[in-house]
């Protein structure tokens, strides 16, 4: 079983109300080997959203309540993005996942890659909050391309 962020499954959560289609993800939606997550929806937040960035730290600052999570427009979602994480967390717990499929560069989501906190669209490394929790607690953590491309070597 697999969590998998709703953004990849096709659900218009992303903070732009999009979402992504992917065939394998779809199939696996099929065969009832999914749970999908937003974290970010999961906290409260509403679609479409500003887009948010981690500020001053990393996605553990922003656990430990050392950094924040910010709008472009100086919004504070810090609360959303720890409660939308810890929701998540109990859905992994909940269905015993083995493994999560986050979306890369989401400050909630990213596995290897989020915004460097001034929306200058500039990446470095990093996990998002979500990503990060789940990883303190043991569940295998991965980014959507990791994952697509796992599923092609089989």
């Amino acid at each position: 079983m697999y969590l998998i962020s709703a953004c990849l499954a096709g659900k218009p959560v992303r903070y732009d109300a999009k979402a992504y289609h992917y065939e394998a993800i779809q199939k696996l939606m099929r065969h009832q080997q999914v749970i999908l997550a937003c974290p970010e929806m999961l906290g409260g937040l509403a679609c479409p959203r500003q887009p948010a960035e981690i500020i001053g730290g990393t996605a553990q600052d922003v656990l430990t309540g050392h950094a924040k999570v910010m709008t472009q427009q100086g919004e504070d979602v810090t609360q959303a993005f720890i409660i939308g994480a810890y929701k998540t967390l109990e859905l992994a717990q909940q269905h015993q996942i083995k493994t999560a499929v986050l979306k890369e560069n989401s400050p909630s989501c990213g596995r290897n890659f989020i915004y460097d906190g001034r929306f200058s669209a500039t990446k470095l490394a990093g996990t998002g909050v979500t990503a990060t929790l789940l990883l303190q607690h043991g569940f295998e953590v991965c980014s959507e391309e990791e994952f697509l491309a796992r599923l092609t070597d089989l």
